[in-house]
Parts: C-alpha cells; structure tokens; sequence
C-alpha cells in the first residue's frame, strides 16, 4: 500500500529523480546487468477473472466502503487540513493496467511506452508541501521529517490511502492489486528488473499479495522481493483470492505491520 515515496504537489513534468535514488538504483546496476533474470511463465489468460464480475464486485465493495467509513474520512479531512498548510488530497500520476497483448512490444496507439495507461491517483496528504522540493523522489524512510505528525499516524494504519476507494469506483484500480507506480520510477525500475512491467498485466490495486507480506519499499532488493508476490497473485488470479487478501489486510492495518 505504501509506495517508495509520497510527495504533495503533482508537477506536470514529474518529479524528477534524486541523485541519491539515482545512484542506489545504479550500485546494482552491473549486478542486474549481468545476472539473467528469467521472465516467469505466467498464464494471464487462465489467470484472468471475468472482468464485468470482477469490475462488480470492486466497485459494490469500494462504494459499500465508501459509506462506511465517510465519517471516518471527514474526520481525517479536518485533521489534515488544520494540522499543516496545504490540500487535504494529494494527486500524483500513476501507471495503471496494460492492455497490451503479450509479445506485442509496439503500442499503435502511444507516442511513447510508459508501461501502462497513466491515471491519477488521490491519497490523504502525509506530506509537508514542499516534500519534494529539494531532495526529488527517494525512498521512504522511518522518521521520515517531511512527513507530518498527522500523516504519520495516518501511515502507521495506512489510512492515507483510502480515498483510492474513488479510483476503484472510476474503475482505474481494484481493491486488489500490484501497487502503482509513478512513471519517473517505474521506468527507472523497469530498466534494473526485468520482470518489473509484468505486473501491469493486472489492474492496480490499495492492497495486494505484497504488501500483506511486506513493509514499504527501502532498497531495490525490497521491490524485487513485491514484484515476485505481484507475479504470484497473478498466476493464482481469482475472486476467492482477492477476498482472503483483504481479510489479510486487515490484521496488517490494525496491527501496523509494515508501516510507518
């Protein structure tokens, strides 16, 4: 659920990436380079739920959430914004669902590859504004000093990210899911691992296989570890394993586990 990073204002050009972030990708590099790293044998199509059912399904739940917890939501809302200066939401663009056919390495219809069709995703602000202003994108951290007192009670239980209920309705992502990433990472990702873009294959998700096996993303090796729990979630794709994976979240959000 959480991501390498947060930032709060979202730049029309992207963040760009810290030299620190930078060279933490190139000091395995050569590694990378030089190790094969063999594409799994996934079968998407025996995978694949049906996807009216599944779009159902996601939605009745997100919009059945949704309700719920709006007072829950309204009280976080006043929280944020009289906690620090700034928005309540933060937007950030993301990368969504490939629906490229396997092998088809050209998209006719993209002037460039991204990786997937880029959305924008709306989280509670954790940040202070200018987060991102000197440092870029990095990797999260604990004791993160952008983050805010409010923002970090709202990392520990992860309720930053309930407001990606509105993107499960809008039907940009599931309930369950690989967690999305901005586009100026995950093409620095793609290039290091090679297995990276095959989690686009599924519709994003708030939760998943690896983030109820795993705390946010500190090094490299910690997104290497959540791409093998995304290619496993979508080799067993299924209704019956969304719901056992949010039955999971659950203990993982009241306990803390994994989170900052």
């Amino acid at each position: 659920m959480g991501t390498a990073t947060s930032g709060v204002r979202r730049r029309p050009s992207g963040p760009q990436i810290s030299g620190h972030f930078r060279r933490s990708l190139s000091r395995v590099h050569s590694r990378a380079r030089a190790q094969v790293w063999p594409l799994p044998r996934v079968n998407f199509e025996a995978a694949h739920v049906s996807e009216w059912l599944n779009r159902l399904v996601n939605v009745i739940l997100a919009l059945a959430a949704l309700t719920i917890a709006l007072p829950v939501l309204l009280v976080i809302a006043v929280a944020v914004k009289l906690s620090s200066r700034g928005p309540v939401f933060y937007t950030q663009e993301r990368i969504g669902l490939d629906r490229r056919q396997r092998g088809d390495g050209i998209n006719h219809r993209r002037h460039r590859d991204v990786g997937g069709r880029p959305f924008t995703i709306y989280k509670f602000r954790t940040m202070r504004v200018d987060a991102e202003r000197e440092s870029g994108a990095i990797w999260a951290q604990r004791e993160d000093p952008r983050v805010t007192p409010v923002g970090r009670l709202l990392r520990q239980y992860r309720l930053d990210e309930l407001p990606q209920l509105l993107n499960v309705v809008r039907g940009e992502m599931n309930i369950v899911g690989p967690r999305p990433e901005r586009p100026t990472i995950f093409a620095e990702l793609r290039e290091h691992i090679a297995e990276y873009p095959l989690r686009q294959r599924a519709k994003p998700g708030i939760t998943g296989l690896a983030q109820i096996n795993h705390h946010y993303d500190r090094s490299l090796d910690d997104v290497r570890t959540k791409v093998q729990y995304d290619l496993e979630y979508i080799r067993r794709q299924s209704l019956g394993q969304d719901i056992r994976i949010m039955l999971k979240t659950i203990p993982v959000i009241l306990l803390r586990r994994g989170g900052w």
